[in-house]
């Protein structure tokens, strides 16, 4: 396979299932954590290692090392591999998934702005998504046919019980401090905001053909997703907190041993369940906007990706992120998409322009 985000969290727990299960590593993509790449390396044979930067080429310990974008497009077109981890973040993503598929090649999907930003354009024959809340709805209908509606769970993130009246003044550091998963940054913020869960949402609006997608807050993170029947019955799917399960599926297709301990129903002793209130969680009133206009994926994610990083580089407050995007997305609403190449273009038009309202 192709390992693409070696080094972040889903990078690093798909390299334990290749571990536990003896997967062959083809190529192995990183940005610029280089001393955990070489720890990697040490465990791995990869034929080739691409990483962000050239500057960084003789710091990996590699005979064939290669940097850049393109690299990352021409391996996945000449590898032997017909496994693509796509655990890039943010819609750098875009262009390996499409690529995998053009060439005929599975992907197993962590990015979620793929689908965010291009679901109509792409063909989800070829995805498996490597997410706890889309495993667990895949997992829960297992070919049933008589699905009515969808609920994915949330933690509700790092400020979920934080006064309502002092979220404008939170820090950087708090925003990151998630109580339930260990993530990257920007992942990390989008839990706190929410927008990670539109993501979602939208995720498995193109994975499932239904826009009667939901989501609450169940803050232990045991719950994953529901299914709502049409006979009116529900299902819930259960696992403790870690990506092993949805990842070594999304590998391997069919697991027959234990990846996680099961869940002990006894030790939870209890669950609770909270609506998303705008209130908290101001991006959540775009939720039924979003799901209802296809082409607004792609306006969510860039003026997103901007925000989120003005406020990790703090030249804007946590509240203002929702802010600005919701702006952002009332100036382009009626957008048009036609093709794969206007959401290249309109990504870089709401870049510029969410970044000068914040300049």
């Amino acid at each position: 396979m192709i390992v693409l985000g070696s080094t972040g969290s889903i990078g690093v727990n798909t390299l334990i299932i290749a571990k536990k299960f003896h997967l062959d590593i083809e190529v192995l993509v990183a940005g610029y954590n280089i001393t955990l790449l070489n720890q990697q390396l040490k465990q791995f044979s990869p034929k080739l290692v691409i990483i962000a930067s050239k500057d960084d080429i003789d710091k990996v310990n590699h005979p064939n090392v290669k940097y850049g974008n393109q690299a990352i497009l021409d391996a996945i077109e000449n590898s032997k591999s017909n496994l693509v981890v796509n655990a890039f973040v943010g819609f750098l993503g875009l262009a390996p998934t499409l690529k995998a598929i053009q060439c005929n090649k599975r992907v197993a999907l962590a990015n979620k702005e793929s689908l965010v930003v291009a679901g109509q354009f792409i063909d989800r024959s070829f995805i498996t998504p490597i997410d706890s809340e889309h495993f667990g709805l895949w997992y829960l209908l297992d070919d049933k046919k008589t699905m009515d509606s969808l609920i994915i769970t949330a933690s509700g993130g790092s400020f979920r019980d934080y006064p309502l009246d002092q979220l404008k003044n939170v820090t950087v550091k708090e925003a990151l401090n998630h109580p339930n998963w260990s993530m990257g940054n920007k992942i990390t913020i989008d839990s706190a905001t929410m927008t990670n869960k539109l993501f979602e949402l939208i995720e498995a609006r193109w994975l499932f053909g239904t826009k009667k997608c939901d989501a609450i807050i169940e803050p232990k993170s045991m719950i994953h997703a529901f299914v709502n029947f049409k006979d009116g019955s529900t299902t819930a799917h259960f696992a403790n907190v870690s990506m092993q399960l949805p990842i070594a599926y999304a590998l391997m297709g069919k697991v027959d041993q234990e990846i996680l301990s099961q869940v002990d129903l006894l030790k939870i002793q209890n669950l609770e369940f909270k609506q998303i209130d705008p209130q908290r969680y101001p991006i959540w009133e775009l939720k039924d906007d979003i799901l209802d206009n296809d082409n607004l994926g792609v306006v969510l994610n860039s003026a997103n990706e901007v925000a989120v990083e003005q406020f990790l580089q703090q030249n804007i407050s946590f509240l203002e992120i929702s802010h600005i995007v919701k702006q952002t997305i009332n100036k382009f609403h009626n957008i048009k998409i036609n093709n794969i190449e206007d959401i290249f273009m309109i990504n870089d038009e709401i870049r510029r322009y969410t970044l000068s309202n914040i300049n």
